[in-house]
């Protein structure tokens, strides 16, 4: 039987995974290549043959997502299969379009048929959107599980944007783990913080024997999602964090309805800052959809570290980068933290260096904010290059709104301060509530 000649369209991430648990050994199934958006320099690289398996023994190539009419003609590709995230409906649309009309059949992947299943509890934080508020919500969680005295092991979202046979299982423990694996700054703002807790943070793209090998330290596994995507695992517990500065995009983003749709817990978060009637019409439109799942209500509250460095200052604010770009949000920590201490914010696009300033005109609702990217070597000189600009041009301070210390990766030239959120439930006893079934004595599933 002829085999269906396939391509997987993706961002380094769930496309790996998806391969890895459904075409890797189906014989039905040829998978001709992927096709790689979102993030830069992911493209012309291929899958290697040592994690494609024995039907695929030259690898599988990565093709830029633009070329994918061009591929599916020349290829004679018979099926596309969606697999990243974070895309509004209208994107969707125009992708199975563009397949379609190429001459090829278009689908998604159901949740269950892609979940890993655990012998441990699992509890999965995911989102509607990237940019929510699932990394402060991840933490809240392990620290509950943590304080009962159980071994968590933080499985995150796939990051694996360099060599993906050295990435195949990646365990995080210390800052030297994230020095001899060389990450990205995306990975250090999801990786660091837990590790400077105390917790240990598996990724990488063999989802099978990354679960494999966490299950044999841990008691309780937390699935810390990335962008809007769904779980790699089966959970026990489904949280998935919602915001109300975007009011619909529950209902109109990919696959973030579906984490609404399948959560237990739905957590509203930054209802200090949003409008009221931004918060009625997001309750109004998770009940539209989950009649059962519980609604709690979260602040994100802003701190900075030393106010005295930005008081009444010019401050160039530098955000987290994935938020600000393909999340859509022209407003972060650093921005708020920075006005509240009465500073005037400069633009930082006439100051922006090589592919930083490609990134600001890639994405122009970005004003007031720099985005943290750090994707290799020639971004990170262009970050510094950016920042060297901007104090030449009266910049007298710098508010950092990533999660990492990014003073340590980055020469900044002027004085410099770190802007967080945290997390603060309405209801204080809601998470030791929700995890209860977690906390005391737990089993391992048979």
């Amino acid at each position: 039987m002829r085999r269906i000649r396939t391509v997987i369209l993706g961002a380094a991430g769930r496309d790996f995974h998806n391969f890895n648990v459904v075409f890797r050994t189906d014989p039905d199934h040829v998978v001709i290549a992927f096709t790689a958006q979102q993030i830069p320099h992911i493209a012309d690289r291929s899958y290697p043959p040592d994690l494609a398996g024995p039907l695929y023994p030259e690898g599988i190539p990565v093709h830029p997502e633009q070329d994918l009419e061009a591929l599916i003609r020349r290829s004679n590709v018979n099926l596309c299969v969606l697999s990243y995230s974070d895309l509004s409906y209208d994107d969707v649309g125009h992708l199975a379009s563009r397949a379609t009309a190429a001459g090829a059949d278009f689908t998604m992947l159901g949740v269950r048929r892609t979940m890993l299943r655990s012998r441990l509890p699992v509890v999965s934080v995911c989102a509607s959107r990237t940019g929510a508020g699932k990394s402060q919500t991840s933490r809240a969680v392990v620290r509950v599980l943590r304080g009962h005295g159980l071994r968590v092991a933080v499985l995150r979202h796939p990051m694996p944007y360099g060599d993906l046979s050295a990435q195949r299982v990646q365990r995080f423990a210390d800052a030297a783990d994230l020095e001899r694996h060389d990450v990205t700054f995306e990975e250090r703002e999801e990786y660091e913080p837990h590790i400077a807790t105390g917790s240990v943070v598996w990724a990488g793209v063999d989802y099978g024997a990354i679960l494999h090998a966490a299950e044999q330290e841990a008691d309780v596994i937390v699935w810390d999602g990335g962008n809007n995507d769904t779980s790699f695992l089966e959970p026990d517990l489904a949280i998935t964090v919602v915001d109300p500065h975007r009011p619909g995009h529950e209902l109109t983003y990919h696959p973030g309805e579906t984490n609404v749709r399948m959560a237990d817990v739905v957590i509203m978060n930054k209802v200090d800052t949003a409008p009221a009637g931004n918060v009625k019409q997001v309750r109004a439109n998770i009940r539209s959809i989950n009649a059962t799942a519980e609604i709690l209500e979260a602040e994100s509250p802003v701190e900075v570290e030393d106010p005295a460095v930005l008081r009444n200052r010019r401050v160039l604010a530098i955000e987290d980068g994935p938020t600000l770009t393909h999340g859509g949000m022209s407003i972060g920590a650093a921005m708020i933290g920075a006005r509240q201490c009465g500073a005037t914010l400069m633009d930082a696009r006439p100051y922006a260096q090589g592919e930083i300033a490609e990134a600001l005109r890639q994405y122009p609702h970005i004003r007031e904010a720099l985005p943290a990217l750090g994707y290799g070597e020639r971004q990170v000189e262009d970050m510094e290059a950016t920042i060297e600009a901007a104090a030449r041009a009266g910049a007298e301070a710098v508010a950092i709104g990533t999660p990492i210390d990014l003073a340590r990766l980055l020469r900044i030239p002027i004085p410099h301060t770190r802007v967080g959120y945290s997390l603060r439930l309405r209801d204080e006893a809601a998470l030791e509530r929700i995890l209860s079934p977690f906390t005391g004595r737990v089993p391992a599933r048979v």
